[in-house]
């Protein structure tokens, strides 16, 4: 499979950064070719992985090959292993979002392009990111051509976290500062898509989407539940739409969207986990993301995301959790019994970052000891993200 190389070269940094950037292709993707490019945006927990997964596999049975990009501050997603151990192509973009690294998305969809051109890319962006339409929607439109045909900006809606957002009601844990960026994430969108409607009671259904009409005029608000598959045929359509999409202008204010995503505790840590029985990988699973959850509500600390998947010889299991309020859940359960896995854990918690260690490590080893099992740690990274600083800003829609 002959090579695709990217040569950027870049004008600079400046937010209205003159557009003479050069693309210079070899192989597979023409000057009438074109991929499609999918981005799906939404606070951290709303379903982007799940989502993902399901477009992948609605595009592949109409015949598309698929490439995956996701996205992370930090190494060892539980996003990309998830992705992967259900079969698809995914390239990750690690270390920073998309928009403070577009030059390693481009480099990562050529990676995907030379192993087997996609005929869709679906991007997976951090949820804690907002302001994508400028920094990587608007640059792709604008500084590649018709190399990709960029399909509208999707944002799935949060429900546990969004409707307090919405009305203005005080947040456990969460400042005025991260509620920021939740709503941007919501104003920039060409559409929005409420998810997990299965577990929500129609009327809250219904009173989430008459605030979203009334503070988002205009813009087309689903329903759907990722899980289930009801409403996905309504964001398949949409996300076919032709045309040109990310026109809707927006001021955002670096300093409080800095805040906003200071704000949590970001923790990254891979383990593996042995013991001399077999132990049920689903239960162990959903016994770690409890004891962790259930730990932070003690300090108390809101959780934005909390997630943890455990791999094996032929073994994969994924539980989550999205929010302080909500259960512990599997979101690919495994089915399976061993005495050797390999863990990730993924935690977004608005608290210190090291004590988000001391909590996770702390959890873990309770688990472990519950289920006879031993723990080696092999990498935990913590931190607070830093400020955002995106390569290209774009304010001017392509026409």
């Amino acid at each position: 499979m002959s090579r695709l190389r990217w040569f950027l070269a870049l004008s600079g940094h400046n937010p209205k950064l003159a557009l003479t950037d050069s693309l210079i292709l070899e192989g597979d993707l023409r000057v009438n070719d074109s991929i499609r490019f999918v981005m799906l945006g939404g606070f951290l927990g709303a379903g982007k992985t799940t989502t993902i997964a399901r477009l992948a596999r609605h595009y592949q049975s109409q015949g598309l090959k698929v490439g995956i990009v996701t996205n992370d501050q930090a190494t060892d997603l539980v996003d990309t292993q998830s992705l992967r151990s259900q079969g698809f192509e995914v390239g990750e973009v690690p270390g920073a979002c998309f928009c403070c690294n577009f030059v390693k998305l481009t480099e990562t969809i050529g990676e995907l392009s030379a192993a087997d051109r996609p005929d869709v890319i679906l991007a997976e962006p951090v949820g804690s990111c907002t302001d994508l339409v400028a920094t990587v929607v608007r640059p792709l439109q604008q500084l590649f051509g018709g190399k990709f045909d960029v399909a509208p900006y999707g944002v799935l809606v949060k429900p546990s976290h969004g409707s307090r957002i919405l009305r203005g009601e005080e947040q456990k844990g969460f400042s005025p500062q991260a509620a920021y960026i939740f709503r941007k994430q919501l104003e920039e969108a060409d559409f929005l898509v409420i998810n997990r409607v299965d577990q929500l009671p129609p009327a809250e259904v219904e009173a989430l989407t008459a605030i979203l009409k009334q503070q988002y005029p205009g813009t087309p608000v689903l329903r759907m539940s990722a899980k289930t598959g009801v409403g996905f045929e309504a964001l398949v359509e949409l996300f076919d739409q032709k045309g040109v999409f990310g026109k809707r202008l927006m001021d955002v204010d670096y300093d409080v969207y800095a805040e906003g995503e200071a704000e949590l505790g970001w923790l990254n840590s891979s383990l593996a986990v042995s013991t001399s029985a077999s132990v049920n990988v689903d239960q162990l699973l959903l016994d770690l993301i409890g004891e962790i959850s259930g730990t932070l509500a003690r300090v108390p600390a809101e959780t934005a995301h909390l997630k943890a998947i455990a791999m094996g010889e032929g073994i994969y299991g994924v539980a989550n959790l999205v929010s302080s309020d909500s259960p512990a859940e599997l979101s690919l359960p495994s089915g399976s019994t061993t005495a050797a896995l390999e863990v990730i854990v993924n935690a977004r918690v608005a608290i210190d970052p090291e004590e988000l260690t001391r909590i996770v490590h702390a959890s873990v080893e309770a688990v472990a000891a519950r289920h006879g099992a031993t723990v080696r740690f092999n990498q935990t990274q913590s931190f607070r993200p830093g400020r955002p600083n995106p390569t290209h800003r774009l304010l001017e829609p392509t026409k």
